[in-house]
């Protein structure tokens, strides 16, 4: 357990890990932006205030939101962390980087092409923090970075024992972020921040792991269930799917099984992202306070979403809304856009190629994304649709799914079993009801399973 809630003061944080704080720097003015990335771990797209969450506290993301593009329809191409954090690093699919679970790590000829490299390749200092969770620990890349505050592990632990204290991993990245501005060169920089909050802690039965000074957030609040909570939506599936093997069943079982355990879980789901919020918050502070607040670009993004009961079901994996879309904000201090809200389709394979764009870099062709903010200056097609993988594991543990997703129509395929799924989601955004025996969108089926093969096809 936690030890009594200690104040929120981070110079004693930093005092405690030998973190030094520094005076007011010069005014920096590098021809470049400082670009800072920052990832939430299982943070779903409607977890935040801006994106009409009226319950949870996230003030300082949804400031960042109105001040900046918020993209509506921000979506990743494999819902699963290792998957995701490699499409991310690199800007291709699954099928085109090959890392489809947790053993397979990067080739030194493949970091080389991801975003941190290439931009270090062109003058960038380059910072890492927080969960790598890309392949084996053994073979993380922190040589490569010029500060590295990784963790020899896949996943954080919440709470870490520093000098007989505990403290929790939310606040000690908070400690390395003010670390790395503190000592900072008049380089531009580009410092990618991984965060473990809103994951579980995988093995421990609370699960949801907040700080304790959020003890007393939210818990007034009633958290209302969702529609496909009903168990009949969890009973309509395939008996493939339908088992206590499925790895989403078992979870849901630890989670959501009871009201008493959905509340507890989705407010202590909140406590978390407010936890990020917060440290979010602090960082723009500090930025101000440095005078590096007016040239650095923050791109914010979940690496997958996370099923809160949906469906009778707990994690990600599976092609329904609640795991594959996520919450994606650029704000860049240099520009004042005419519209925050984007409503295109974009995708985690595009964060590389933005993040380079915004560095004046030419995006290499081995990257499958694009570079959003460029294509909101264009005039060219937008993209209406996307391949979506996940192959890790198989049935019955997670059974492989493949499909098409645009705003409008949605189309499955659980490739070891050939079943279908369809849905309007102009009709049914809650994907209750599979129309893919519907007379009526006989055509729609056959042309989403021809734009299906393409799309997997160019997604190799």
């Amino acid at each position: 357990m936690l030890l009594p809630p200690i104040k929120h003061n981070i110079l004693v944080v930093l005092s405690l890990l030998c973190f030094c704080c520094s005076s007011k720097k010069e005014e920096i003015k590098p021809n470049k932006p400082n670009v800072i990335f920052l990832l939430t771990d299982d943070q779903r797209w409607d977890a935040l205030g801006a994106m009409g969450n009226s319950i949870i506290k996230t003030p300082n993301l949804d400031k960042m939101a109105s001040n900046g593009f918020l993209f509506t329809n921000a979506y990743v191409t494999t819902s699963i962390c290792c998957v995701s954090r490699a499409s991310i690093l690199s800007g291709q699919y699954e099928s085109r980087h090959g890392i489809n679970g947790f053993r397979t790590s990067f080739t030194k000829d493949a970091f080389n092409k991801t975003y941190p490299a290439i931009l270090k390749e062109n003058g960038y200092t380059i910072g890492f923090i927080g969960k790598y969770g890309v392949g084996n620990p053994e073979n993380q890349p922190k040589n490569s970075f010029d500060y590295w505050k990784g963790v020899n592990k896949h996943q954080p632990d919440y709470e870490n024992r520093i000098n007989d204290s505990i403290y929790h991993y939310t606040d000690l990245v908070e400690g390395y972020i003010n670390d790395f501005l503190n000592t900072a060169d008049k380089k531009p920089f580009c410092l990618s921040v991984s965060f473990k909050a809103p994951h579980v802690q995988d093995g421990d039965t609370r699960q949801f792991i907040p700080v304790s000074r959020y003890d007393d957030y939210y818990e007034s609040d009633s958290i209302p269930q969702p529609e496909t909570a009903n168990p009949k939506y969890w009973e309509s599936f395939p008996d493939f799917f339908k088992t206590d093997q499925n790895i989403g069943r078992e979870r849901w079982k630890l989670r959501f099984e009871t009201p008493e355990q959905y509340q507890e879980s989705v407010k202590n789901y909140f406590r978390l992202i407010t936890g990020v919020d917060d440290v979010i918050g602090n960082l723009l502070a500090k930025l101000k306070t440095l005078n590096l607040d007016k040239n650095t670009v923050i791109v914010f993004i979940g690496d997958n979403g996370m099923f809160l009961g949906e469906h009778g079901l707990a994690g990600k994996w599976y092609g329904y809304e609640e795991s594959i879309r996520v919450p994606l904000i650029i704000y860049d201090p240099r520009s004042n856009p005419n519209k925050s809200k984007i409503d295109e389709i974009a995708l985690n394979i595009d964060i590389a190629p933005t993040i380079l764009g915004l560095a004046g870099i030419d995006v290499p062709n081995e990257m499958q994304g694009i570079d959003l903010i460029e294509d909101l200056k264009s005039n060219k097609a937008k993209r209406n649709s996307f391949f979506y993988e996940h192959t890790f594991l198989g049935s019955p543990q997670l059974p492989k799914v493949e499909g098409v997703v645009s705003t409008k129509i949605k189309y499955m395929k659980y490739i070891e079993h050939n079943y279908e799924e369809l849905y309007d989601l102009t009709k049914d955004p809650h994907e209750t009801t599979n129309l893919v025996n519907d007379p009526n969108y006989k055509i729609v089926l056959k042309k989403q399973r021809i734009i299906y093969n393409s799309l997997k096809q160019k997604a190799k």
